[in-house]
């Protein structure tokens, strides 16, 4: 039986300010990497058979620290471009923008100078899917919204019904039945430190 196991990136600088990352290249916080860490026991136990990450070193830092010593980087991987919004505070794109940031979180809203999110959606899967043809333990170490991205790809949930999953969290889909090609949710946001229930984008 394939499974597909996401990792997203501990909590970030700017996640702790409660900013856009987008395709900056942030570092994670104290908190991220401890994060990271209290989930490395949790990889060890799933035994990923292939690594694949993120090109940016949030992620890439993360997968060193749940244990990974040498993950594959892609940069297909890399959360959303968001443009324009880059770096600023989610709450004053909500108080000024409200229509347009729900629009975005549903998939439907492109911010200036941002990406699509099919393009994103077509990146990501692609990323996948590719690496699933020599896996069948694929654990992903990436972005939020690579992981709402993909729920959409590969089960078939839109991304309005998707909170966002916390920093450091474990989403897992499995092929049930096996050989099926068919996947389905087997966890989701799961954190050994507990979930982040209010995690920003």
């Amino acid at each position: 039986m394939k499974r597909v196991m996401l990792v997203r990136h501990g909590q970030s600088e700017w996640n702790a300010e409660r900013r856009l990352q987008g395709q900056a290249d942030i570092a994670l916080s104290g908190l991220g990497r401890e994060q990271a860490v209290a989930l490395r026991p949790v990889v060890a136990a799933l035994d990923p058979d292939l690594t694949i990450s993120s090109d940016l070193r949030r992620a890439h830092d993360t997968a060193r620290l749940v244990g990974i010593a040498d993950p594959v980087c892609d940069a297909a991987l890399r959360e959303i471009d968001v443009g324009d919004w880059t770096g600023r505070p989610i709450a004053s794109i909500r108080e000024t923008e409200p229509d347009a940031y729900q629009g975005w979180r549903a998939g439907t809203h492109t911010p200036p100078s941002g990406e699509c999110w099919a393009d994103f959606v077509a990146r990501t899967s692609g990323s996948v899917l590719n690496a699933l043809r020599s896996s069948q333990r694929l654990l992903v170490v990436c972005h939020g919204g690579v992981i709402r991205a993909l729920l959409e790809s590969l089960i078939d949930l839109p991304p309005k019904r998707i909170i966002p999953v916390g920093p450091a969290s474990l989403t897992i889909l499995a092929e049930r039945p096996a050989g099926s090609g068919t996947m389905r949710l087997e966890l989701f946001n799961y954190s050994p430190l507990g979930p982040v229930l209010d995690a920003p984008d």
